[in-house]
């Protein structure tokens, strides 16, 4: 019988693109195919900026169309068991009947149960905009792009309490013209915002405001001012927040913009702000510990920062 020295092995797991590290990597699914922005332009840009790290492998789950057939849908079935995190890029449309398209019954059950058996959930933008009627879904991303007599609305006070609006008072969701605008951060003890300048500036975006749904066991970790000479609220609108959900955590950040008609070349998304938000998301989602810092390009409170693309 041959004997293979140490060092043989070792160069046949060089050679076979094994290492001690790749184990340790934190899987991603992202979930798209359909969105009233972007998704075609976004989600590869979403995917890279994590594999970039090193500290992800992400794979991407594509849905039908909204006239997708049948046998298209009953064909899409997404393994969420198999990813430490899923992120959602995905807004349901409407189909040639006007009709919203659902996540059939059993993809939505998989993804419940998922959830409660420990999985993550990062929703980026419109993301939340998705799955009107799911009542699970709404419950782990608490507040959604509704109408006024859909839920409750949430914002943060001046000294950072939530209030509560009832359901059918104040503004349904909606947003003003884009702008560039401050984000405060309310937690400095949380993992995915430790660290983070209490004020920065964030480059053009939509900026959210009179979301609705349960909001309940809503932890809101960052707000944007609605300034209503913006067509805005005068509120503090949550624009980054995370629920429980059985075992599993649930983050939105209704940050990232990058409509059908891009004439930003994704700035929003190219914030330093925002992808720093993205990575350590995925990570505190998934259950791991929040090991990115914070750069030393992040945004101040005078100064957006962007990275670039090609």
């Amino acid at each position: 019988m041959k004997r293979f020295s140490v060092f043989a092995f070792l160069f046949i797991l060089a050679v076979s693109g094994w290492s001690a590290g790749a184990a340790e990597k934190i899987t991603v699914l992202i979930v798209d195919g359909q969105n009233n922005h972007d998704w075609e332009k976004t989600t590869p840009f979403l995917e890279k900026q994590l594999e970039d790290t090193g500290r992800f492998t992400v794979d991407v789950s594509t849905s039908p169309a909204p006239d997708g057939t049948q046998a298209e849908w009953d064909a899409w079935r997404p393994d969420f068991a198999a990813y430490d995190v899923v992120v959602s890029n995905y807004n349901n449309q409407r189909n040639k009947a006007k009709e919203w398209s659902a996540w059939p019954e059993a993809v939505q059950k998989s993804f419940e149960e998922y959830m409660k058996n420990g999985g993550g959930l990062v929703n980026v933008h419109a993301a939340n905009n998705a799955h009107a009627g799911w009542t699970e879904f709404e419950k782990m991303t608490g507040l959604l792009w509704r109408k006024e007599t859909d839920g409750k609305r949430l914002y943060l006070n001046a000294e950072g309490k939530p209030v509560t609006v009832a359901v059918g008072e104040g503004p349904a969701s909606g947003h003003g013209p884009r702008y560039p605008y401050v984000v405060k951060v309310w937690s400095q003890e949380h993992p995915v915002t430790q660290g983070m300048p209490e004020e920065w500036m964030h480059p053009e975006d939509e900026l959210y405001h009179g979301q609705r749904g349960p909001a309940l066991d809503m932890t809101v970790l960052a707000t944007a001012f609605s300034a209503e000479d913006q067509k805005g609220t005068g509120a503090n609108e949550p624009m980054l927040w995370f629920i429980p959900y059985g075992e599993g955590r649930a983050v939105t950040c209704l940050l990232g913009h990058v409509g059908k008609t891009d004439e930003t070349n994704m700035i929003a998304m190219r914030c330093v702000g925002f992808l720093t938000i993205l990575k350590r998301s995925c990570e505190w989602a998934a259950g791991e510990e929040v090991t990115f810092p914070i750069p030393a390009n992040f945004p101040t409170k005078d100064a957006i920062s962007v990275i670039e693309v090609e």
